[in-house]
């Protein structure tokens, strides 16, 4: 099986209590190659999608019940960091400052244009691809940085704020010599080859 054939579509799914919209959304992103799911109103979508496999939510902003921005604040409240799409009939400029300030791609008016449409929901994928790979990042230097004790954790800090040995020394009251041990120990847990991988490390770490 060749790579094209094994690579998976991403998953959008599509919010809209308007079956005729929602039908139409889903049927324009499976032709361009999305696996696409449509839920016609918000509280289903959470109840029942999985969230952690979606590239992105294309949802209407006015709803029954729970509205998009209520479905926003919700997957936020979760930690799921799931780019959206905003279509809307009745949109505000007060709801569409709101939505990208949480984090929306796009928001788009009724009926959306297709292209503009594809356009920011590939956006989204992208997007959404950029934090997957952000968090796999920072999982695997938190598995690293678990293993440093709690001096080698404070000289990690010192190497990666630019601090010389001596620096580093005098600021935790230790010997130089002791320094340089804890520093190898730090390097070799980290899995570090240089400095400039542990700032990395540091970047990711949000530190």
């Amino acid at each position: 099986m060749g790579e094209a054939e094994q690579r998976v579509a991403p998953l959008v799914a599509v919010v809209d209590d308007d079956d005729a919209a929602r039908i139409s959304l889903v049927r324009l992103l499976e032709v361009a190659g999305y696996a696409a799911r449509g839920f016609d109103t918000g509280s289903d979508f959470l109840a029942s999608a999985d969230v952690a496999a979606l590239s992105c939510v294309v949802s209407d902003l006015q709803m029954p019940g729970v509205s998009g921005l209520d479905l926003q604040k919700a997957l936020l409240a979760r930690g799921v960091q799931v780019p959206m799409v905003f279509v809307t009939g009745f949109g505000t400029v007060a709801a569409g400052v709101q939505a990208m300030r949480d984090g929306a791609v796009d928001f788009l008016e009724k009926p959306a244009d297709p292209g503009a449409l594809l356009e920011a929901v590939e956006r989204a994928v992208a997007k959404r691809a950029t934090l997957a790979a952000r968090a796999e990042a920072s999982a695997d230097v938190q598995r690293r940085v678990v293993l440093l004790t709690a001096r080698e954790r404070q000289v990690f800090e010192g190497v990666v704020q630019g601090l010389a040995n001596k620096q580093i020394a005098a600021q935790l009251g230790i010997a130089l010599k002791t320094v340089k041990v804890h520093r190898g120990r730090v390097m070799q847990k980290m899995e570090a080859d240089s400095v400039a991988d542990l700032v990395r490390f540091a970047e990711a770490l949000g530190l």
